[in-house]
């Protein structure tokens, strides 16, 4: 009997428990107005994340042999065809490419100048909305730590008012939701940290490839030059 008792009393504080849990709803609501600003930077961080992540595979896809046919092209004299293959392969490098192509008979300074300019367009291009991401892997914390503040604020004012007197369970009430800004600023601003620094990282080794490819490039205009000399 008295096991069914022990048994009865721990199955209704499991159940006052689960009462009192709160939903992901009812949290994101507790949390007051801030969420929703939050709640925005987080679908921001989803969106420059997923475009920018297909832009730049979009941008690594080099044909290995791209570089061979263009040197075979150039050495053949068939420059229409050359800059055929690079405008059919619509890729940052391409268009390095066909910038250069298109200087041919110009001083090789102004070659890579050239060269250099649109590899710098590029990369402007690749870059585009990692600056609102950077803002955001920083900002957002900040923003859950100023309504966590706010919410303090708050809970002590309530104490003020009500004379003084310190009331536990209000007070505890009050500071875990207060509390829930900060971790929804969290939530936001760390992958927003890791999603930007793993941008950057493909960001730079495809410039990586671009400097090799350009280096490569003005090496195929010196060689008809060197072979004519010898």
């Amino acid at each position: 009997m008295i096991k069914l008792l022990q048994a009865g009393v721990a199955l209704e504080g499991a159940a006052q428990t689960a009462d009192k849990t709160m939903g992901f709803g009812e949290l994101f609501m507790a949390g007051g107005w801030l969420m929703w600003p939050l709640l925005l930077l987080g679908g921001v961080v989803i969106f420059i994340f997923i475009e920018r992540l297909i832009a730049i595979n979009k941008a690594s896809r080099i044909d290995p042999n791209f570089m061979n046919k263009l040197r075979d092209c150039i050495c053949d004299g068939r420059i229409d065809v050359a800059m055929k293959l690079c405008k059919n392969s619509n890729t940052p490098i391409a268009r390095m490419m066909e910038k250069g192509i298109s200087r041919l008979g110009r001083p090789m300074g102004d070659i890579q100048t050239t060269i250099e300019n649109e590899a710098n367009l590029e990369v402007a291009k690749l870059e585009n909305g990692l600056p609102i991401l950077s803002t955001i892997a920083s900002g957002a914390p900040m923003l859950g730590f100023l309504g966590t503040v706010l919410g303090m604020v708050k809970a002590f004012m309530q104490m003020s008012l009500a004379g003084g007197v310190v009331d536990m369970s209000a007070l505890s009430g009050g500071m875990y939701v207060a509390m829930i800004t900060t971790v929804a600023g969290l939530i936001v601003g760390i992958p927003a940290h890791f999603g930007y620094n793993y941008l950057v990282a493909r960001i730079e080794r495809l410039i990586f490839k671009m400097e090799a490819n350009s280096i490569a490039f003005m090496d195929i205009l010196n060689k008809p030059a060197d072979a004519n000399k010898e």
